[in-house]
């Protein structure tokens, strides 16, 4: 079956004019960064049908004449065309919000013979576009979005009456950034997420991982200080990070540590997948007094090198001692292999410092290069 782009122009191909919102000059165009790198390598790799859906308000009147409209508009196509990107169909509404005509976004009007047409696989087609309209399009066509902003803020504005709410369009927006990096890397590669339940007699734990995320948490281990050191996993990396654990802290600390460290290392393994493209490899930084350094390497083979010596029992109400095991535990469930350095004299910086170095070189070891996209190993095999 075929799949669509469904794209938009203004704001997602092209800079939107900030005053009057009409590119109605050759002046005014001015491509969206990186977008012709992108879009040219979707074209070329993917099977993605190209369809350009835009509103343009009162077209073709005295307010927005058509002999404004056309030259940059085809300057646009005719730039686009000479990277390699053209579009199998072009949509154009010319009527005014008010008008409430059925072939405005995000109404369906303009793209009915692709809703009738059991050729399309809308369930695995995209809408990209910077606005919320753009996404309930997607959900109006039973597609998912790809949302040109750095975060989901537009889905809280209020729509029109019977329209989705902005949880509704969450569950459609598969992606939101403002980087076509991402985009790209995003329907080459796949999006890289898990999650993990591990329930013994003795924790129930619940982690959800994102690891191109925007360093988002939400944790709850009943630990504060594990909360806070994993939270800098999160923070420092990159990662949406959200765990729920509910241990037996009556008996102690132990199976709490030890059972989070599996799962998120479980988590780790899952998300990176065939590991094609990534970095591999990855950091050491200082914090106040102390020097850590955590070197990391996703080859498969688990094995952990651990030189850090803690002179109190505890941290907060963590017992110094598990730190060692959660790593070693770690380790073993993402089948990594981690060598973890730290000297200083304060034990909550020591400890923070390895985090946020654990943080970084994961950062460092899952960026994935699509336009490199092999498996890093002269083996073959990671």
């Amino acid at each position: 079956m075929k799949k669509i782009l469904f794209i938009d122009r203004d704001g997602t191909l092209v800079i939107e004019p900030p005053t009057d919102y009409q590119l109605d000059s050759l002046e005014k165009l001015e491509f969206y960064p990186k977008v012709m790198r992108n879009l040219g390598f979707i074209r070329s790799k993917l099977d993605f049908e190209f369809v350009m859906v835009t509103n343009q308000d009162g077209l073709g009147t005295s307010s927005f004449p058509e002999e404004t409209f056309w030259p940059a508009h085809n300057l646009m196509l005719k730039t686009l065309a000479g990277e390699g990107i053209t579009f199998d169909d072009i949509c154009i509404d010319r009527s005014m919000p008010a008008d409430n005509a059925p072939t405005r976004k995000p109404r369906t009007g303009m793209l009915t013979r692709y809703l009738e047409n059991p050729d399309y696989d809308l369930a695995g087609s995209y809408v990209i576009g910077d606005r919320r309209t753009d996404v309930e399009l997607a959900r109006n066509l039973g597609c998912r979005a790809i949302l040109l902003q750095d975060d989901t803020s537009c889905l809280q504005a209020e729509g029109g009456e019977g329209s989705a709410t902005a949880d509704e369009l969450r569950a459609v927006c598969a992606l939101a950034t403002a980087d076509w990096d991402r985009v790209a890397e995003f329907l080459f590669a796949g999006e890289r997420t898990a999650e993990v339940r591990r329930t013994t007699k003795e924790t129930d734990v619940f982690i959800r991982l994102n690891l191109d995320g925007h360093g988002r948490c939400d944790i709850q281990t009943g630990l504060g200080f594990f909360d806070h050191m994993l939270e800098q996993i999160g923070k420092h990396g990159g990662l949406d990070l959200a765990i729920r654990v509910k241990g037996d802290l009556n008996v102690d600390e132990h199976h709490t540590v030890e059972d989070t460290a599996l799962a998120l290392g479980d988590c780790l393994y899952q998300a990176l997948g065939s590991k094609r493209g990534v970095e591999r490899y990855g950091y050491a930084l200082p914090m106040d007094d102390c020097l850590c350094q955590v070197c990391l390497d996703f080859g498969g083979r688990p094995w952990l090198v651990w030189q850090a010596d803690f002179h109190r029992e505890r941290v907060g109400d963590v017992p110094t001692e598990l730190f060692m095991h959660f790593f070693k535990s770690l380790s073993d469930a993402a089948r990594m292999n981690l060598n973890i350095r730290a000297e200083g004299t304060n034990e909550h910086h020591k400890i923070e410092g390895i985090f946020k170095a654990l943080a970084r070189a994961l950062k460092m070891a899952v960026k994935r290069d699509i336009y490199h996209y092999e498996l890093p190993s002269s083996k073959g095999v990671l």
